[in-house]
C-alpha cells in the first residue's frame, strides 16, 4: 500500500517517535537483563548438583556391596579354617598336616585383608557422606536462589509483558506511516549500533552519544527540517533538539497510558 505524502519534518518526527518506542522496548528488555541467563545458569547448576548426588549415592551402594562381599569372604574363610582344623585331626603324616596349616594361614590372611578393606570402605562411606551433606546444603541454597530469581523474573515479565506487547504493536503501526526505504535505513542503522539508537538529537553541537562536533551550517540545515541528514561518523539520522523535546513529551504521554 502506497504511503500518504508527508513532509520531511513529519518523516523526521515519525522516525524519532519510532525510535523512542523501540528504545522503550529496549529498556524493558534491559530490565530483564541477565535474569533469564542467571535462571538458566542456576537451573544447570542445580541439575549438575542433583547428578552429583545421584553418583555419590551410587558410589555408596557400590561400597556397601563391597563390604557385604568382604563379610561373606570372611565367613567363608572362617568356615574353611574350621574345616581344615577338623581335617588335621585325621591326617596320616606331617606333610598333610603342614599343607592344611598353610591353607589355614592363607585363610587367616584373607580374613585380615578383608577386614582391612572393610575398614577402608567404612572410611570411604564417612567421606562420601560428608560430601553428600555438603552437596545437599549447596543444592538447598541454589534451589532457594533459583526460586528467588524465577520469582523475580516472573514478576518482571508479568509487570512488563503487557506494556512490551503494546509498544511492539505501536512500533508496527508507526512503521506503516513511514516509507519503506526509510524503515530499511532505520533498521540497518539500529542493527549496526550497540545501543540501538538510529535517530538521535543534536546535543551540545554533536550528535547524541558522539563526541564529533557537527558544523554550524549542518546544524542549521538539521534545524530547518527540510531534508533528512545523517551523521557522517556514525551514520545515525539527526534531528534538532527542539523537535526531540516535543516528541519526547508526546511519547511520554503515550507511554503513561499503556
Amino acid at each position: 500500500m502506497a504511503k500518504k505524502e508527508v513532509t520531511v519534518e513529519q518523516k523526521l518526527r515519525a522516525l524519532y517517535d519510532l525510535q523512542l518506542i523501540d528504545s522503550r522496548v529496549d529498556e524493558i528488555r534491559n530490565v530483564r537483563g541477565e535474569l533469564p541467563l542467571e535462571v538458566e545458569d542456576l537451573e544447570d547448576e542445580v541439575a549438575g548438583l542433583n547428578k552429583r548426588l545421584d553418583k555419590l549415592n551410587n558410589d555408596l551402594d557400590v561400597i556397601d556391596e563391597g563390604i557385604k562381599n568382604k563379610k561373606n569372604l570372611i565367613e567363608e574363610a572362617k568356615a574353611l579354617i574350621k574345616k581344615y582344623g577338623e581335617q588335621q585331626k585325621n591326617v596320616r603324616n606331617n606333610r598333610e598336616y603342614n599343607s592344611l596349616s598353610k591353607e589355614m594361614e592363607f585363610q587367616e590372611l584373607e580374613i585380615q585383608l578383608a577386614e582391612k578393606h572393610i575398614k577402608e570402605h567404612k572410611a570411604q562411606i564417612v567421606q562420601k557422606n560428608e560430601i553428600i551433606n555438603q552437596t545437599k546444603t549447596k543444592l538447598g541454597e541454589r534451589n532457594e536462589h533459583l526460586g528467588h530469581k524465577k520469582g523475580e523474573l516472573d514478576a518482571i515479565l508479568a509487570e512488563t509483558e503487557k506494556e512490551e506487547q503494546a509498544l511492539i504493536s505501536k512500533s508496527e503501526d508507526y512503521q506503516k506511516e513511514i516509507e519503506d526505504r526509510l524503515i530499511k535505513a532505520y533498521k540497518r542503522i539500529r542493527n549496526n549500533v550497540k545501543n540501538g539508537l538510529a535517530v538521535v538529537p543534536i546535543e551540545r553541537g554533536a550528535s547524541g552519544g558522539s563526541f564529533f562536533t557537527i558544523p554550524p551550517q549542518v546544524q542549521m540545515e538539521i534545524a530547518s527540517r527540510k531534508k533528512i541528514i545523517t551523521d557522517e561518523h556514525s551514520g545515525r539520522i539527526l534531528v534538532d533538539q527542539e523537535l526531540a523535546r516535543e516528541e519526547k513529551e508526546k511519547m511520554e504521554t503515550l507511554f503513561s497510558k499503556l
